[in-house]
């Protein structure tokens, strides 16, 4: 049987409480480790490296593409979420990364 959209979000909920309840980088690296596979963690990665570089505005989209392995398509997608999307959760990383410099 499916979850229920509910139980997904639920779990989700359960999901960012435990990300909230770690203490500091070796903590969350452990975690991610144990929740993600390698290839996972790679990706995760490969975008927030394609968001850095498009927040910062000299690079072309086939650029990016090419420093990081990207589909120019992920580099679009990525593009679009520090654009539009309504969570703006790349913008409130990024704009804290910045903060803490």
């Amino acid at each position: 049987m499916q979850p229920t959209p509910k139980e997904l979000a639920d779990d989700q909920d359960v999901l960012v409480r435990a990300l909230l309840s770690l203490d500091g980088a070796d903590e969350v690296k452990a975690f991610l480790n144990d929740l993600c596979t390698p290839a996972e963690i790679r990706a995760f990665a490969e975008r927030f490296k394609v968001a850095r570089l498009l927040d910062e505005g000299t690079h072309s989209y086939r650029d990016i593409a090419m420093r990081t392995g990207a589909s120019t398509t992920t580099v679009t997608r990525v593009a679009r979420f520090l654009r539009e999307m309504p969570h703006q959760g790349y913008r409130a990383v990024l704009d804290k990364l910045k903060d803490s410099q």
